[in-house]
């Protein structure tokens, strides 16, 4: 065991909290991902987290940090601000430990979450579009009510029930090599830093942010939490403005590397995840594994992969599937203009079933003034068997003589 930095959360806080835990929270299985272990060349693991109660990691911290409020604190109900996993995390603890809580959520929050956080128990208010904006109307509810903010990640509590999830992959995978999961304002990578740093200080802690809601990075380089200008990306349970102080001193003191995704490559591993895994995974929870996926990062196997919640929106799901599929080549939107006469239609499909694709859509536009009179724009959705298999099509109608276009 090593010494860890001084002002920071330690192993001993972790342990209490699992104690604490004992009985509420699950010891969520980790399960080998075969796509993962063939392109890292060796063993690759994910932490399901997604299997939580509540559907993410999140119950662990607020659990925790509400068990240990005194009689007059839980008497004046809890507030907090999520964009939904913390929300539920909040709300299950709170209804457990018997006080009342109330939730603000980003306008335009997921709706199954917030049905989910009401059905825990908890009021849900709306203030502002980032989890950002809704924290501050929660602390302004705070000072107004006497309601104790239980804050998604900044206070050691919160952290010291994150690194429980630590304590649990260190027993489940006694070789690992290294850690990938997922960075919002950091309450669970600290944890989860703290603890492994501790028994295994040769485990490498990476984390995973995506580049539309990428806060760590530059402020590890300013030396201080420093604020994003604007937020944009599909992993709103990540979608953090600004580290936490307290967050931020041990990310910078223990965690070894953070990288950045793409909304693409989050879509890519939320179809991997979803086809070859059978496993449901929310935006958020899935960028370890988009990280591993796009090769962001350099890792020694065995590695794991924390899948930190599940908790995503079947309408998203349905626009994540689709983009998934055409980030990885396998669903082309394209648009042939030819002349608009009898059979031109039936002889484009038959070049697409020649080739083995499969059409979704078809739509006509002739009213387009950039057509020629007696022209036609047919736009064509199609499933393929991936890139090579796109661009073949593509050429075989441009063989034939069809003008093929992209985009609007």
């Amino acid at each position: 065991m090593t010494e860890l930095a001084s002002g920071l959360v330690t192993l001993a806080d972790i342990e209490a909290a699992r104690d604490l835990l004992s009985g509420v929270t699950r010891r969520t299985p980790v399960e080998p991902n075969r796509p993962l272990t063939a392109k890292l060349g060796g063993p690759a693991w994910l932490k399901c987290e997604n299997l939580q109660r509540a559907g993410s990691f999140k119950v662990r911290g607020a659990y925790v940090r509400i068990s240990r409020l005194s009689d007059d604190e839980r008497s004046r109900g809890v507030v907090a601000a999520s964009a939904g996993n913390h929300a539920q995390g909040v709300a299950l603890a709170a209804g457990l430990l018997g006080t009342t809580s109330t939730v603000f959520m980003p306008v335009g929050a997921p709706l199954p979450k917030i049905a989910a956080t009401k059905g825990y128990g908890a009021a849900v208010q709306f203030a502002g579009s980032s989890v950002d904006e809704a924290l501050v109307a929660a602390h302004e509810f705070a000072e107004r009510t006497g309601a104790v903010l239980i804050h998604p990640f900044d206070h050691p509590d919160i952290i010291a029930g994150q690194g429980t999830l630590g304590l649990e992959l260190i027993e489940q995978l006694p070789d690992v090599r290294t850690i990938v999961t997922g960075v919002g304002g950091g309450g669970l990578i600290s944890g989860l830093a703290v603890a492994v740093k501790a028994l295994r200080p040769d485990v490498r802690i990476i984390g995973v942010q995506a580049a539309g809601a990428a806060a760590f990075p530059g402020s590890l380089r300013a030396g201080r939490p420093v604020r994003l200008a604007a937020l944009g990306t599909i992993a709103d349970g990540i979608a953090v403005g600004r580290p936490g102080d307290l967050t931020f001193a041990h990310v910078s003191k223990l965690v070894d590397e953070i990288v950045t995704v793409t909304d693409e490559d989050i879509s890519r591993a939320l179809l991997m995840l979803l086809e070859r895994g059978k496993t449901v995974v929310e935006p958020a929870g899935s960028v370890g594994v988009a990280a591993l996926l796009a090769g962001a990062v350099q890792v020694e196997t065995p590695v794991a992969a924390v899948l930190s919640g599940g908790n995503i929106d079947p309408m998203l799901m349905l626009r994540v599937i689709e983009h998934g599929l055409a980030a990885a080549g396998r669903y082309l939107a394209f648009t042939v203009r030819c002349g608009d006469r009898p059979g031109h239609l039936a002889k484009i499909l038959a070049q697409i079933a020649e080739h083995g694709a499969n059409v979704v859509d078809v739509a006509h536009r002739r009213q387009d003034p950039r057509l020629q009179l007696g022209e036609v724009e047919i736009h064509l959705s199609v499933e393929t068997r991936g890139s090579e298999h796109s661009d073949r099509l593509v050429n075989a109608l441009r063989s034939a003589g069809y003008t093929v276009t992209f985009g609007a």
